[in-house]
């Protein structure tokens, strides 16, 4: 069908609509990298919907020379999945925020992923609540002194990672807002899954959270605190890449240098078919400053997919009922006359 289509490029999916982020926001990133994937997908501008909820991250729809829709706090995925049900050719991807995906959009985003619905869902997390000032949101860290918490959370903060992988997700990726080619690349990867994919992006509010994800996007830093994921090959690390991931005899990751008693045959080697999930959960379970945190696909398989399922049901009650008759439905059983 691509070859059918003119090239689109970056600028054909930009909207007249002027970007208002604060300056150095890492939304601007994130969406320079998805106005730059859309065209190499090779479908056409309006088979595109981008749905949001609340939050600075949901002024993206606005952004993007397509469909979009701006929902309600935390009911994007819930506006999405009738979206994708009713116009099953359409791409829809939820665009949200740590606060709005994870707080009072919670229960709509576990649903949407344990349905595995055709969707692709991008979560901005920059632990922090930024249209709102500067609240603490369900990712912030323990201790975090926020406006609404000034002698510190003390609430245990959520990794969206695991939530994700908790409710079944076949696809689960992880990137940093300035790493644009990785940040690309995930987002394609995404876009070819078919099921719900789930990606989270480490993204700066330079405002009121600023530095946050330092250590895994600051060249000279990040090296010794990431730990990129491919398939097939170990988790290896590190400036010199000396060092790794290795389970030990009780199951657990441990960091190791790689020397004459420690080869690369030693440690864990990434697999992101894996039907078990085990291997993704402990891999979204690697936290700084004790593990190097995994960037890339943690995991990738194929399920049933929900509105193919349902779209199958209608058509097979179809070829046994019959096309639907609303007349007569209505008209059928007890019926009576009010004079």
């Amino acid at each position: 069908m691509s070859s059918l289509l003119p090239q689109l490029t970056a600028k054909d999916f930009a909207s007249d609509q002027e970007v208002r982020w604060c300056p150095r926001c890492g939304d601007y990133s994130i969406l320079a990298q998805m106005k730059k994937v859309l065209p190499e997908l090779g479908i056409p501008r309006e088979k595109f919907c981008f749905v949001s909820g609340i939050g600075c991250s949901s002024r993206f729809p606005y952004y993007m020379n397509t469909y979009g829709f701006h929902g309600i706090h935390g009911r994007a995925p819930a506006v999405a999945t009738g979206l994708k049900l009713a116009n099953p050719d359409m791409q829809v991807w939820v665009i949200t925020g740590d606060g709005d995906a994870l707080s009072i959009g919670g229960n709509h985003l576990m649903h949407a992923i344990r349905r595995n619905i055709d969707l692709n869902i991008v979560l901005f997390n920059n632990q922090i609540y930024g249209l709102t000032k500067g609240q603490y949101s369900p990712t912030s860290p323990r201790g975090s002194r926020t406006k609404s918490t000034p002698y510190g959370s003390v609430d245990n903060p959520l990794c969206p990672l695991s939530v994700a992988i908790g409710c079944e997700a076949t696809f689960v990726a992880r990137s940093v807002d300035v790493d644009i080619r990785h940040l690309a690349g995930v987002l394609t990867q995404a876009a070819h899954h078919k099921g719900t994919s789930f990606v989270e992006v480490y993204q700066d509010c330079n405002v009121f959270n600023s530095g946050a994800f330092r250590y895994a996007s600051k060249k000279g830093e990040k090296e010794d605190h990431v730990v990129y994921l491919e398939d097939g090959k170990p988790l290896i690390f590190g400036k010199n890449r000396d060092k790794g991931v290795r389970l030990n005899a009780y199951g657990r990751p441990e960091v190791v240098e790689l020397s004459s008693g420690i080869s690369e045959d030693d440690l864990l080697f990434h697999d992101s078919k894996a039907e078990d999930p085990s291997l993704a959960f402990l891999l979204a379970r690697m936290r700084y400053p004790d593990f190097p945190e995994p960037l890339g696909v943690l995991r990738n398989v194929e399920r049933p997919v929900y509105d193919e399922s349902v779209r199958q049901q209608v058509q097979e009650a179809t070829e046994r009922l019959g096309e639907g008759d609303l007349d007569a439905l209505f008209n059928s059983g007890d019926t009576w006359i009010v004079e």
